[in-house]
């Protein structure tokens, strides 16, 4: 993206007005639709029917709100969050926050190259832990040998492979006056498995790792463009947030919208025939296979692999830009390797950590449980301490958040706290 369109100047007219305004917030959104959720979203589906549709309406304000705060945190301050936060707060909070996601991402990361591989197994045959490591590989190359002017378009369009799922929901007959019902009108149950999954959806709906990303892609387009936080003129600005707010909301809207059509497709096609227990995003196509035809087997199939090269980038990315900002590294995807060693070998040993632990014998399902339960946990704290920064004007200059988002981001705190406690009381529930 150019210094003209980032300070809102008429930008060369090199692609439609939506496409070249849309970036940092489209590939947050797509990413957290990752092989990992694919795999939560199918399971709700398939256990509890069209009856959890209205958890992504509930989810959609709140994610649109702290992911527009994390932006602004980035592209008003120029720097990312755990920049901010260490001049805000203690350093023992910062660096328990940085290690609780960098396990957390690793952890998803094993689940995602694990799923990718069992996807790509299923389609070409061979060896799935080959595959794996054919994509650990691969995605690693792609974050250290691609320039990020480069990087950054091959993001964005390999969002458009989460159509596929819109595509393979189609393949199915959907009762859509029971689905519109089922949208505005919750259904609810006292059973702990029907809270838990609303939990899981929350948190993987609304994960740590996407506000570090953002925040840190709106700071990387502005070293791109050579904008200097606080010497541009504030119509400028002004011009720059709305971009901002546009390419926000069009993200989380379109990765609520993937989520829900990944839903619908394990409701319809798996719960109405009785499949109710998914373990992982590539049992969710297998199981497909029967029940829905060969086109939505080899859609869903193909859709994991392509969201897991989208997303496990932005996982081991979005932990070394936190370690980085906390121990003062040199950062960046657009510098050379040899220019931030630091920042880039964090990238490298989380993807192939977590590579390797897809190699082992540890329970992918519940490695994504603990995942969660450190998302979900890190999350709250880390929401409450970026609505206050965004309401900091030695932070964000003189353009603060607006009340309106400021409510919507506490409600998303309020919700993710919420959440957390019905979490530990089931898993305490659960102990003998």
């Amino acid at each position: 993206m150019t210094q003209q369109s980032l300070a809102g100047a008429p930008p060369q007219r090199r692609l439609p007005s939506f496409l070249r305004q849309v970036g940092p917030g489209i590939v947050t959104g797509a990413a957290d639709d990752d092989p990992s959720g694919i795999a939560t979203y199918t399971q709700a589906g398939a256990q509890f029917g069209t009856g959890v549709l209205w958890t992504l309406f509930l989810t959609a304000p709140f994610m649109i709100a702290i992911q527009l705060v994390s932006g602004r945190i980035g592209r008003q301050s120029g720097k990312g969050i755990i920049a901010n936060l260490k001049t805000q707060a203690p350093r023992p909070f910062v660096m328990a926050i940085v290690s609780l996601l960098l396990v957390a991402n690793t952890i998803n990361i094993a689940a995602d190259i694990g799923a990718m591989g069992a996807a790509l197994q299923l389609v070409v045959g061979g060896g799935k832990h080959f595959h794996a490591l054919l994509f650990g590989v691969a995605t690693v190359l792609l974050q250290v040998f691609v320039p990020y002017r480069r990087l950054a378009p091959i993001l964005k369009w390999l969002t458009l492979s989460l159509f596929v799922y819109v595509g393979a929901a189609f393949t199915l007959h959907i009762p859509w006056e029971k689905v519109l019902h089922d949208m505005v009108v919750p259904r609810l149950s006292s059973s702990s498995a029907f809270w838990m999954t609303v939990v899981a959806i929350l948190g993987t709906t609304i994960s740590p790792y996407l506000f570090f990303w953002q925040a840190s892609q709106e700071v990387e387009e502005l070293e791109q463009a050579g904008i200097k936080p606080g010497r541009e003129k504030v119509k400028h600005v002004y011009r720059a947030l709305k971009r901002l707010r546009l390419d926000t909301v069009v993200g989380m809207v379109f990765s609520n919208a993937i989520a829900f059509f990944v839903m619908l497709t394990g409701a319809i096609a798996l719960h109405a025939a009785g499949q109710t227990e998914v373990t992982s995003a590539a049992q969710a196509a297998e199981a497909l296979r029967p029940l829905a035809g060969e086109l939505a087997f080899a859609l869903f199939a193909l859709g994991i692999i392509s969201t897991g090269m989208l997303a496990v980038p932005v996982l081991a990315s979005s932990a070394a830009y936190a370690v980085a900002e906390a121990f003062g590294w040199r950062e960046g995807l657009g510098r050379h390797w040899y220019e931030a060693r630091g920042f880039y070998a964090i990238i490298v040993v989380a993807t192939l950590v977590g590579m390797a632990l897809s190699f082992t014998a540890i329970d992918p399902i519940k490695a994504l449980v603990w995942a969660a339960v450190i998302n979900g946990v890190v999350s709250v704290p880390i929401m409450a301490a970026m609505m206050m920064l965004s309401s900091n004007p030695a932070v964000m200059g003189p353009l603060v958040v607006r009340r309106q988002t400021r409510w919507f981001g506490w409600g998303a705190v309020a919700v993710m706290a919420a959440a957390v406690v019905l979490m530990g009381h089931d898993v305490l529930a659960a102990r003998p």
